[in-house]
């Protein structure tokens, strides 16, 4: 477009009208350009969704050392506690109370076998009748602790899930993964599992929890697989079973839980335990993950290989941050959550039901955001054309 003025008008005046109008029709599209790419209008640069999101705090579960929020009046942490790892957390809001080393990656031991039952349990019936083969029992690492399981004998699902809930056996772990689909298979689903509870720090090679390189969890995932094995009806009542007869043909022979706050063998019974797994190899050390109810709330706790204290000391440990969380509970507050992220919201679908991005949406659908940037555009070239016209009109004056 070409503007044109009479040559009766001054050059001056002929030049601040031109420089009028190019400027006003700038300022037109400017505004129009910015209405129409919000994500990129009213931002300094770098303060964007992404970057809010990417600087967000990190949870202090991630942090080094105890953590733990105590309002006033609140009971100090335990103070003897040697573990490399521990937590404490309300088993029915997910609220994780005080914790050291949450996600410090460590060896697991048996306690693995918690996500084990999780994975493998819902899909076999309990009253499943197996007679074991050979080939079942092959690959059982040396020195496990075993159930006495023996082949061509035949057992019940539930007769195996005792023998890996009581005796810690590595046998039974290796029938029940048998009928699952096998110990590869049923690792790999392990680790899904695992993935599928926000239980981000595990890594499964060897589902019965023996020594295997790189395989790892820690006192979050421990206590987030504890509390969701207590909210299965199954899981928690092979858990909180002290003692049973497990069948060897004719006969049968009684066995007892390895957990010893649940049997008081050996150390003093924890009132009002409820489960839930206790673990040791020569690399993890002793692993615990314990569960105990008073008044009406559940705590679970896991501790990871004390660093003193002998054998008995995972479970002393256990005692006095349990009794700490029951005074505490009320008293703090919450350093975490055992329970998964929220899945990201599903975009709304469009027509023939295709997904639309909200930045899309709003840039197809401006709305009247732009169509009043728009007409305040507009408004300002009227009238910087109306101050063009009224300095063509004026004659000059000499002085």
């Amino acid at each position: 477009m070409t503007i044109g003025f009479p040559s009766r008008v001054p050059r001056v005046a002929r030049r601040v009208a031109r420089l009028v109008v190019c400027c006003s029709a700038v300022c037109a599209l400017g505004t129009l350009a910015a209405v129409t790419n919000p994500e990129g209008a009213g931002h300094p640069a770098g303060t964007g969704r992404q970057d809010a999101k990417a600087t967000q705090e990190p949870s202090p579960l991630f942090r080094q050392g105890t953590q733990v929020r105590p309002r006033a009046g609140a009971p100090r942490t335990p103070q003897d506690i040697s573990a490399r790892s521990w937590l404490v957390a309300d088993a029915g809001s997910g609220e994780v109370l005080a914790a050291h080393d949450a996600h410090r990656r460590l060896p697991p031991a048996s306690t693995l076998k918690t996500l084990f039952a999780l994975t493998v349990l819902p899909g076999l019936p309990a009253g499943l009748r197996h007679t074991v083969k050979s080939e079942e029992l092959a690959g059982i690492g040396a020195g496990s602790s075993l159930v006495g399981i023996k082949e061509n004998s035949t057992y019940t699902v539930a007769d195996l899930w005792r023998g890996v809930f009581l005796s810690s056996g590595n046998d039974a772990v290796r029938v029940l993964a048998s009928l699952n689909g096998g110990w590869k298979v049923t690792a790999e689903q392990m680790q899904a599992k695992a993935r599928a509870l926000g239980a981000r720090d595990t890594r499964v090679v060897s589902p019965d929890g023996y020594d295997a390189p790189g395989q790892v969890s820690s006192a979050f995932d421990l206590a987030v697989f504890g509390r969701a094995g207590l909210r299965n009806a199954e899981f928690a009542g092979y858990c909180a079973t002290a003692t049973a007869k497990f069948p060897a043909g004719g006969w049968s022979y009684g066995i007892q839980n390895t957990n010893r706050l649940l049997t008081g063998a050996g150390v003093e019974r924890y009132p009002g335990l409820v489960g839930v797994k206790n673990g040791y190899t020569t690399n993890a050390g002793n692993t615990l993950i314990a569960a105990a109810k008073r008044g009406g709330r559940t705590l679970v706790v896991t501790v990871m290989r004390p660093e003193s204290g002998g054998g008995h000391a995972v479970y002393e440990e256990a005692r006095s941050l349990l009794d700490w969380g029951f005074r505490a509970a009320g008293h703090v507050d919450a350093v975490g959550s055992l329970l998964p992220p929220r899945p990201a919201a599903a975009p709304q679908a469009g027509p023939g039901g295709s997904p639309v991005r909200p930045e899309k949406e709003a840039a197809t659908s401006p709305g009247l955001p732009l169509v009043g940037a728009v007409a305040g555009a507009a408004g300002c070239g009227a009238a910087a054309v109306a101050l063009a016209l009224r300095l063509m009109r004026r004659r000059p004056t000499h002085g």
